[in-house]
């Protein structure tokens, strides 16, 4: 199924995945180590390894948001599923205390917080998700 999306939503789309896409590229290079300061110390997996695969997944992702339009209600639903799954790295940060990409304090940390809600409606918006559920519901 493929919904019709707006103009302002196709370039919203193409920005999240450039910004997925850098984020990725940041992963696996200059933001490495920044980036392992948001694994929590529960997972059982090495934080490079994580680091890593998280990074890898971006780039996908970042990929399929720009390039893969006749997929963009399933994209955009499995990076909104990705940011809920990475949501606890951030609330570890916070909790940890952990100063990483200029997020040095207590209040920059728990205002970053607030922003993944933000992500998640921006991938569901851009790609037509939460149309296509309103349009299903009154189908029903």
């Amino acid at each position: 199924m493929q919904v019709k999306t707006s103009r302002s939503q196709q370039i919203f789309r193409i920005l999240l995945g450039m910004a997925m896409l850098l984020a990725g590229i940041g992963h696996l290079s200059f933001q490495r180590e920044e980036f392992q300061a948001q694994v929590p110390q529960w997972l059982p997996l090495g934080k490079d390894f994580v680091v890593i695969a998280s990074g890898v997944v971006e780039i996908a992702l970042g990929l399929a948001m720009i390039f893969w339009e006749k997929q963009q209600l399933k994209i955009g639903f499995i990076l909104a599923v990705f940011y809920v799954l990475v949501f606890p790295g951030n609330i570890a940060q916070y909790l940890n205390k952990e100063d990483a990409f200029g997020l040095n304090t207590d209040q920059a940390r728990l205002i970053r917080l607030f922003f993944q809600p933000v992500l998640i409606f921006w991938a569901l918006w851009s790609t037509g998700v939460i149309a296509y559920w309103k349009t299903s519901r009154k189908e029903r």
